[in-house]
């Protein structure tokens, strides 16, 4: 199979991807086959390219809990939202996250009443922030996966290193694998295989995911972002059930390594651990979450703030946590495109343009 590198898209390569799709399908001979995606661009690609009116009926794609903003739970959102109303207080914050409902508010709602709260593009925008308002508190709310961690294990340790005081982060950083793993022990959600993230891979490597084989005895497929490459990784998925040989193989070759990016990987361990953490839709996870370690612990909300944990609850019928988990699609919900739109999100998943919701909804997706 060549390596689809360009910015494309070379339709004949397409073509080909899809006969050799069709051609296996027959091979594999299941009414059903389903692999899920577990990225959030991933999911965003694969509508709009059309990919699932592209390859055979009987294989079915299943979005995963691969959009970060998705997956924080409203627990972490009301605590930041708690910060954001405290005096003298500056609360940074990505821009995907400020519409995000909380179980009474959102972030959005509290700057519309006062608050000071600021949309940044990285942890060392909010570090400068601190720098030029030294009589306020700057807190972060750390939100992402592997992708984000370095760049903000490497903002903590700037700030250390500067003797800054009045920078603090409410760690909410999660760990794909571990999530990964909870999917697949999900009751009654039979996956076949995994299209694995690309971002997050570049940083992980594709190592992490030899235990998807290994214990779940499916295989998984590191992917790029281009609709030759999610084709690719759908071809790849079926030539390991057709070959009885489950494994991990890395079709976004031309980013990511074996081992990962080893410089980002030693940040983090400087500067986080892992810890139990709550997902939306999934629970407790353990060891999916990051903490700061003890050298670091002066930067945590806990060090500074008098935080009480907030009585916390989902909208009544959004059924974001079941479809994060592969359990249901948006269609499933009773909410969605009626209650719940892009303009005037109920959960979490149709805020972002990473989450599945939305994703639909902006595609006009119908029920396959």
């Amino acid at each position: 199979m060549p390596k689809f590198v360009e910015e494309f898209e070379r339709p004949e390569d397409a073509r080909v991807l899809i006969r050799r799709i069709q051609e296996l399908a027959r091979v594999v001979g299941r009414d059903r086959v389903q692999f899920m995606e577990v990225c959030g661009t991933h999911t965003v690609a694969i509508f709009r390219y059309g990919i699932r009116d592209l390859i055979p009926g009987n294989i079915r794609l299943l979005s995963g809990p691969g959009c970060p903003v998705c997956v924080t739970p409203s627990q972490s959102i009301d605590e930041f939202i708690a910060i954001s109303r405290m005096p003298g207080v500056i609360a940074a914050v990505f821009g995907d996250m400020m519409r995000v409902p909380g179980t009474d508010s959102s972030l959005e709602i509290e700057k519309a009443k006062g608050a000071d709260v600021r949309i940044v593009y990285s942890s060392l925008d909010a570090l400068k922030m601190a720098r030029e308002n030294p009589w306020k508190d700057v807190v972060f709310f750390a939100v992402g996966f592997e992708t984000t961690a370095p760049t903000i294990a490497a903002t903590l340790a700037t700030a250390a290193d500067s003797g800054i005081k009045n920078f603090y982060v409410l760690p909410a950083n999660k760990l794909i694998p571990p999530a990964m793993a909870a999917v697949l022990e999900t009751e009654g959600l039979a996956l076949d295989g995994l299209i694995c993230p690309g971002h997050v891979s570049a940083i992980i490597g594709s190592r992490a995911y030899e235990f998807i084989p290994a214990k779940y005895r499916i295989g998984a497929v590191v992917t790029g972002f281009q609709s030759t490459d999610i084709l690719q990784s759908i071809y790849l998925l079926l030539r390991q059930i057709v070959d009885g040989s489950p494994r991990v193989e890395t079709q976004y070759s031309r980013l990511v390594v074996p081992e990962g990016n080893l410089a980002a990987l030693g940040v983090m361990d400087e500067v986080f651990e892992p810890c139990d953490s709550a997902w939306r839709g999934l629970g407790v996870i353990p060891s999916s979450g990051l903490k700061l370690r003890p050298q670091f612990a002066e930067f945590g909300v806990l060090q500074k703030f008098d935080l009480k944990s907030p009585e916390s609850r989902e909208a009544y019928g959004c059924l974001c946590g079941e479809i994060l988990r592969g359990k249901k699609e948006p269609l499933d919900c009773p909410l969605f495109g009626k209650a719940c739109t892009p303009e005037s999100p109920v959960g979490a998943c149709m805020v972002t343009t990473e989450g599945t919701c939305q994703a639909h909804y902006r595609y006009g997706v119908e029920r396959t």
